[in-house]
């Protein structure tokens, strides 16, 4: 049953994508994947030796001025574009863009080892994403620390310091041993005290895994002392896994919602009819990463599928059969798209973004910020103009909590000096923590299932400002829901910008059996409905929905009493 699944999946593969270039090089055009309202859009924003940021060294006032200001251009740019989610190194090798009571400070922020600056880079990169809506992962390097050329320079706070016994030399660089036991605890430490201090919405792994030319890893001492008759490949897969698990239950015992994911090798093993060519997850490093899913000791996958053609499209159907129902999000090397790297023509990536929507993977991450802001081959501008019109929420992430806030309340308009905003009332959530999302549609009520009337996603306060004049020329409806940190999101509460003085000359929408009411203001208590022949048949409390079922075809008009019983005309309608 298995081998068929794969079988049909790579059919429908060779079917995309064949009909994908067959109408690329026929200049046609094609059904393609909408936008949807959920996915993950992700990049890796890196700041080993200040690759994506920070450039500035926050030595003085105006170096952390400086350096504030890089990183909220960065954030700038990627909300332009619709991403949801910045994927932040926050533990370097073996060392840190905060303050650690376990490792030191990283050179990137101040451009020395150990040194502190005046201000938290990291506190202050997830107040600069939560302003604008988007998610931030701690991004943890794992198993390697730092170059052996560089241990001189390391202080007390070294891991190697402070725990030589986790640490192992390969290759000219230090690694923690994955085969100690304790190694696992070491990293579940760091974990808890990032989500323990910080309002993270993730926590990203990467290396988790043995090295490369991990043949040549010299770990035979811990492998006598603790393999117990497992095969040495059974055993070191066991470590990955026992890392994993210890990190993931320290995380999530402190905050349930804070999201796991790491990033393993984008080919998790030979397949049936394509083959890794040695280089993949399960085998040549030792990462379980499908078997992490199943086991519910993560939340969301990003493999590194930097490649191209078949060495791409089977590996990413294999990632999909076995996601668990998680969340899969390939890495794509838009890296390989510089003319300094391998040139990639532009139509790589963009193929492979279509076909990862095709099959029902849930989203994708770039490697790195650097080469999506140079725009190499016009990738920013694709994404910005065609591949993510309107913004997305990020997937679900359930996890021990599947209930949804309640659907907030008292939504009204305010009007001030230079607009209007929205506001509401606070949402309560069994979890504590509510966001909120705005909707926008010139029909009533707002469809809150498609991607094109999302305003905005995660406020945090309960108002949003608008254009009052923008909003009713364009005839604008309003929806806002609450959504938790695990995404689940509640119903609706729905308004319209239009209210009318009871002029009466407007013909009303219908929808669904149901007569659609503009906002009234004042608001009556009720409403009658009035035959063609002025006989009132009906009378209802006033809602701005209100059912035609059960009336007859015909003209009728819609009616209320003002304080004095006289008889002012809503609108009219044709059953």
């Amino acid at each position: 049953m298995q081998k068929a699944r794969r079988l049909v999946l790579i059919l429908i593969y060779s079917i995309i994508w064949g009909g994908f270039i067959a109408a690329q090089n026929a200049t046609a055009n094609i059904a393609l994947p909408d936008a949807p309202k959920r996915e993950m859009r992700a990049v890796w924003l890196t700041t080993y030796e200040s690759l994506d940021w920070p450039k500035s060294k926050a030595n003085t006032q105006e170096g952390i001025a400086a350096q504030k200001r890089e990183l909220c251009d960065i954030l700038d740019r990627l909300k332009a574009i619709n991403i949801n989610t910045v994927l932040l190194q926050t533990r370097v090798r073996g060392t840190t863009i905060y303050p650690s009571e376990i490792e030191p400070w990283d050179a990137c922020i101040t451009g020395r080892y150990g040194k502190a600056p005046a201000y938290d880079p990291l506190a202050f990169a997830i107040e600069e994403c939560h302003r604008r809506g988007m998610e931030l992962h701690a991004w943890m390097v794992t198993i390697p620390c730092f170059k052996t050329n560089a241990a001189q320079a390391r202080d007390k706070m070294s891991v190697l310091k402070k725990h030589p016994s986790l640490c192992i030399r390969h290759e000219g660089s230090w690694y923690l041993n994955p085969g100690i036991p304790e190694t696992a605890d070491y990293l579940a430490a760091i974990c808890k005290e990032i989500v323990s201090r910080y309002d993270v919405d993730g926590i990203h792994f990467d290396y988790i895994r043995y090295p490369e030319n991990a043949a040549r890893f010299n770990d035979q001492t811990s492998y006598k002392k603790y393999g117990k008759g497992q095969t040495k490949a059974q055993w070191r897969r066991n470590n990955i896994t026992r890392c994993v698990r210890e990190m993931y239950n320290a995380v999530k015992a402190v905050k349930p919602w804070v999201k796991v994911s790491s990033s393993p090798i984008g080919k998790f093993d030979d397949l049936s009819r394509y083959s890794s060519y040695g280089w993949n997850a399960y085998s040549a490093v030792y990462q379980d990463a499908q078997g992490w899913l199943r086991e519910s000791i993560h939340d969301m996958l990003f493999p590194m599928m930097y490649f191209q053609g078949n060495h791409f499209y089977p590996f990413a159907i294999d990632w999909k059969e076995q996601d668990a129902g998680k969340t899969v999000a390939p890495g794509l090397g838009i890296y390989f798209l510089s003319p300094r790297e391998k040139n990639w023509a532009l139509d790589v990536i963009t193929s492979e973004l279509y076909f990862i929507r095709s099959i029902g993977l849930q989203g994708q991450a770039y490697f790195r910020y650097a080469f999506l802001d140079a725009n190499h081959k016009g990738l920013y501008d694709f994404l910005k103009d065609v591949y993510y019109p309107y913004p997305a929420l990020t997937p679900t992430c359930p996890g021990r909590d599947s209930i949804a806030p309640c659907t907030p309340q008292g939504l009204h308009n305010e009007r001030y000096a230079n607009g209007m905003r929205l506001c509401w009332e606070a949402s309560d959530d069994n979890s504590g923590q509510v966001r909120y999302n705005v909707y926008a549609s010139k029909d009533y009520p707002v469809d809150i299932t498609q991607a094109r009337h999302i305003v905005a996603v995660n406020i945090d306060s309960c108002a949003f400002a608008y254009n009052n004049e923008t909003a009713i020329i364009n005839g604008l409806n309003f929806a806002v829901t609450a959504i938790d940190r695990s995404g689940n999101e509640s119903e609706a509460a729905q308004i319209s910008t239009f209210e009318t003085a009871y002029t009466g000359g407007q013909f009303l929408p219908q929808a669904n059996n149901h007569l659609l009411l503009p906002s009234l203001s004042p608001s009556p208590e009720f409403i009658l409905l009035n035959d063609a022949e002025g006989r009132m048949i009906r009378i209802r409390p006033y809602g701005r929905a209100i059912s035609t079922e059960g009336l007859a075809g015909g003209y009728y008009e819609v009616r209320t009493l003002d304080e004095g019983g006289r008889s002012l005309k809503i609108g009219s309608f044709i059953k």
